[in-house]
């Protein structure tokens, strides 16, 4: 295949659409759900597939992020996947998995500012910041008045320094600090730089504490919403942990969106692949520039485009890229100068995956 061929000629050049393993060519999709479960009871083997697109699930509580991961893996028979993010077993909430060509994008989501609603148990610490973790301390609590409530806001809203918790999945010589945690052995671990934008506070009831605060907080990537809540705590004078910590907006992409894993697994495979939103949708923030077949062919290729004055644009960091013939999203570029260089492609035959999708 020439690499200056049209993306028209590069997409028609590829192989015919797939079809599940075992079945002749129009054929019945492979069942679902109950299906699926009595086949993995009896050994048999799932089929893998390519599944392109994002999910937006709602984490459940006890899992780990990479636990829910690999359940709606199984769910989609997909061949490559990935998550944006680490949420605690104890946390719930939006959690945009990636499959197929969307793995390609997950950085943007990871980098993306996040909205979390949590609950503060006050007047107890724990080993590990939040519910799972064994009381070391009570302390009385003070009057939370509504003036204490405001002089925490303001205190804790801006930039701040925060030193990360030893249980977290962060490496200090190879090694997870849980692992270092776990063993009762505290490591040196230097502050990161993180903003709090915006964050409101009033008092709750929880029959797990003396005295309890509600917040949600709007903050940026890498913000540990347990370290928050202990120096909350301390600055109260009565320490805290976590009691509840649920994600509610990531990168635009809110908890309303979400499907949960009983619910995902419910749908027959035609379901689960209809909740599955198109890669582009992680760069839709971002401008786009749409390419004639010639330029496409060549961009695809990972060739840079020189256009006329304004003929892509202004400068700018990230784009999003799509072909016109046929319609398709390519991948991401930054624009220079007038000339449009590759970042992320996306793979022809991933390309002709996702244009067969949308025709069926």
């Amino acid at each position: 295949m020439m690499r200056d061929e049209p993306a028209s000629t590069l997409l028609r050049s590829q192989q015919g659409p797939r079809i599940w393993l075992g079945q002749s060519a129009g054929a019945a999709a492979p069942p679902g759900g109950r299906a699926l479960r009595e086949a993995s009871n009896r050994g048999g083997k799932i089929v893998r597939r390519p599944v392109h697109g994002v999910l937006l699930l709602d984490k459940p509580l006890g899992l780990s992020s990479n636990q829910a991961l690999q359940k709606a893996k199984w769910l989609l028979r997909a061949d490559k996947a990935g998550h944006t993010g680490t949420l605690d077993p104890l946390a719930t909430g939006v959690l945009p998995l990636c499959f197929g060509a969307a793995t390609k994008f997950s950085q943007i989501q990871l980098d993306a500012d996040k909205t979390y609603e949590a609950v503060l148990l006050l007047g107890l610490k724990t080993t590990t910041g939040d519910a799972e973790g064994d009381v070391i301390e009570t302390r009385p609590v003070p009057d939370i008045t509504p003036e204490l409530l405001e002089k925490l806001t303001a205190q804790f809203t801006g930039p701040i320094a925060q030193i990360p918790p030893m249980y977290s999945a962060l490496k200090k010589d190879g090694k997870a600090l849980y692992e270092y945690a776990r063993k009762g052995e505290e490591v040196e671990r230097e502050a990161r730089n993180i903003v709090i934008y915006q964050i409101n506070m009033a008092v709750t009831q929880d029959l797990r504490a003396p005295a309890a605060i509600k917040i949600i907080v709007k903050c940026s990537k890498g913000t540990y919403i347990r370290t928050l809540g202990e120096d909350i705590g301390e600055a109260i004078g009565c320490g805290a942990h976590l009691g509840l910590l649920r994600r509610i907006e990531t990168g635009g992409f809110s908890s309303d969106q979400c499907i949960s894993l009983s619910e995902l697994e419910a749908l027959d495979e035609a379901g689960r692949d209809a909740r599955l939103l198109p890669p582009q949708c992680l760069v839709a923030s971002y401008p786009s520039v749409t390419l004639d077949a010639d330029n496409a062919g060549r961009f695809l290729s990972g060739l840079r485009r020189r256009g006329t004055p304004g003929q892509w644009g202004k400068d700018a960091a990230l784009v999003q890229v799509f072909g016109s013939d046929p319609i398709a999203f390519l991948g991401s570029a930054h624009i220079t100068a007038d000339e449009l260089i590759p970042q992320r492609l996306l793979s022809p035959i991933e390309v002709q995956d996702m244009l067969q999708r949308a025709s069926h």
